[in-house]
């Protein structure tokens, strides 16, 4: 079986790399580069929400769902609980939600790899994978504003669940995000096909353009990430092998089909390099892409697509017999 080709939006992410890495004078207007970011969040949660309308909500549905929403807003917890004191709060939380969100493009194709296997699954995963863009993004949120709250007065009283909370949902992008994903919700169908044109057709275009200025600021903060040493390596090729046999376990215990299980491993393994970093950009301006971006794009993507997808296929036909 051949390598599944790589996507144009990733391609120019990596010529916005050689751009910078060459001193080119490419750039992208940081206005635009704003309106890119919000562009993607509605356009995700929007289509996200449109999708689980149309999933309907059978068990395995259901069983599905509430493993991947809890896989999302469990993984930031033990990300940065791991990397705060390597790597500093803000840094962490940024990768946290990275690896708690997940990529779509490692999800289609699974399902590529499924289809080729004549694998069946249910046509409810992609509201599983919609449904884990955006609890990872609230976690981090909360945990980078409780360490800001420490930090800037550590003789200050702990700030109170309903303020984290109050902070990390109405935060812009993420009350973006989840705003559009209930409107997608509500309007379904027929709201989709009024904004087909723009949450579908546009999308592919917008998102190189993005890609395209994630490249060129990854790649002239590189010496950051290159400087962690291969700590940050290790950490990505690490994680999502265990993260899959937390969510194979799980999905074993729920009852799930080898297909359903495979992608939910896939999902729980995969790093976003969408939605994340849309909402980073604008929520956490001073998180180095060059980290939670290379980590995602350089590292865990191409690890997926090349061993662990098949790997994680492979492990839920042992354990499912």
């Amino acid at each position: 079986m051949g390598l599944p080709s790589i996507s144009p939006p990733v391609l120019f992410f990596v010529l916005g790399m050689v751009a910078a890495l060459v001193r080119s004078n490419l750039r992208v207007p940081k206005a635009v580069t704003k309106l890119l970011s919000l562009y993607l969040l509605w356009a995700i949660g929007f289509t996200g929400g449109v999708k689980i309308a149309q999933s309907g909500l059978t068990s395995d549905a259901v069983i599905a769902m509430a493993i991947g929403i809890g896989l999302s807003a469990l993984m930031p917890l033990a990300v940065f609980a791991v990397l705060k004191r390597r790597l500093g709060p803000t840094d962490a939380a940024a990768v946290a939600a990275t690896y708690g969100s997940v990529s779509a493009v490692t999800f289609l194709t699974a399902s590529s790899v499924l289809d080729a296997a004549g694998v069946p699954y249910g046509g409810h995963m992609v509201a599983v994978m919609a449904l884990m863009e955006s609890p990872a993004i609230v976690v981090a949120m909360m945990l980078l504003r409780r360490a800001e709250r420490q930090g800037a007065d550590a003789g200050a009283k702990p700030m109170s669940l309903g303020h984290l909370l109050h902070e990390s949902f109405l935060n812009g992008p993420v009350l973006l995000l989840l705003g559009s994903l209930v409107i997608g919700l509500v309007t379904r169908e027929r709201g989709f096909e009024a904004f087909k044109p723009l949450c579908k057709d546009l999308f592919n275009g917008v998102l190189v353009f993005f890609l395209l200025d994630l490249g060129l600021l990854a790649a002239r903060r590189l010496k950051n990430f290159v400087s962690r040493g291969p700590f940050l390596i290790a950490f990505g090729v690490i994680l999502p092998p265990v993260a899959a046999a937390v969510a194979i376990l799980l999905a074993k215990l729920g009852g799930l089909g080898v297909g359903d299980a495979t992608l939910l491993a896939t999902l729980a393994a995969s790093a976003s390099y969408i939605a994340v970093p849309a909402a980073c950009r604008v929520a956490m301006p001073k998180a180095e892409p060059s980290i939670y971006i290379g980590l995602a794009l350089a590292v865990t993507f191409p690890f997926n697509v090349v061993i662990g997808i098949p790997m994680y296929l492979a492990a839920v036909r042992a354990l499912w017999g």
